[in-house]
């Protein structure tokens, strides 16, 4: 991620305990270029007056709260931070959080980098930022205190490692992201019928209009509760599956791009080809060499 050319700000009130940790790292170079990497990580117990504003810093921070109670502000917005709740914040943005007056506040934080953080981030705030209540808080307390291990006793895995735990933290997060997003509601039986006709039938001529002519709903709500529990639009998960039928007619048969365009549902070899190219970044001919055809 490139730094913008405002100046960082960064003021801060250092009340903690004396056994809060605060471990700063150096990555090596090929940490840096291709994996997730840890640029600071620690532990705090903070009291008031105890506070952090940032902008404009090239790094990405996750903190989960222990125990107390802390208050952030991020994205307009203004979040009470409990026990079992976690954030992602990009630090390029201004932030703010505090320990509340009359409250202790513990929390496990991480700040990290690397060259997929800002696409995971902007995967986490596409339908707004909110701050997560963890399913397993255990999971993200036991990842960040491996992490402060690896950090403090490194080996010649560590960085590796390292990666492996802010993937898998991230992941959870997103998970856990989407499901509040989604309100953990079931997927409705239209949606799942679009699934399965799909599946079956998208050799055939297939549109939005059809499918929602079939379940007898317009195709607006259709098209939004499909993009709400599949994440992409109804079109775009129909190409989808036409390009993995299409990728095995290309590496397990003989048949000419022409007929695997006809056999997979597209209207003509120029659409199939125009649409292989634009998701693949190569034409279906050479990614039938690429894999040995």
């Amino acid at each position: 991620m490139k730094r913008k050319n405002n100046p960082l700000l960064e003021r801060a009130d250092y009340t903690w305990s004396e056994d809060s940790v605060r471990l700063i790292n150096t990555p090596t170079q090929t940490a840096r270029q291709s994996f997730f990497h840890v640029q600071e990580v620690g532990c705090f117990k903070t009291y008031p007056p105890y506070f952090t504003e940032r902008a404009n810093l090239n790094s990405f921070l996750i903190f989960c709260t222990l125990s107390g109670k802390g208050r952030l502000k991020y994205m307009g917005q203004t979040w009470h931070l409990l026990p079992g709740t976690a954030v992602l914040i990009n630090c390029m943005n201004h932030h703010y959080y505090e320990c509340l007056s009359g409250q202790s506040w513990e929390f496990l934080w991480l700040h990290f980098n690397g060259p997929a953080a800002l696409g995971y981030y902007e995967e986490f705030v596409k339908s707004g930022f909110r701050v997560i209540r963890e399913e397993d808080p255990l999971f993200l307390e036991d990842s960040l205190r491996s992490i402060l291990s690896l950090i403090q006793k490194k080996s010649l895995h560590s960085e590796i490692l390292i990666s492996d735990l802010i993937t898998r933290i991230l992941t959870r997060l997103l998970i856990e992201n989407s499901r509040e997003t989604a309100g953990e509601v079931l997927m409705p039986v239209y949606v799942t019928r679009v699934l399965q006709s799909i599946d079956r039938h998208f050799q055939e001529p297939l549109s939005l209009d059809i499918f929602a002519a079939d379940a007898g709903i317009s195709k607006y709500h259709l098209s939004r509760e499909f993009k709400r529990c599949m994440g992409v639009p109804v079109n775009e998960y129909l190409i989808s599956v036409r390009l993995t039928h299409a990728k095995e007619l290309l590496r397990y048969s003989t048949l000419p791009v022409e007929q695997v365009a006809y056999a997979c549902g597209f209207h003509s070899a120029g659409h199939f080809i125009n649409m292989f190219r634009k998701r693949e970044q190569t034409t279906p001919l050479q990614y039938r060499r690429e894999w040995g055809k």
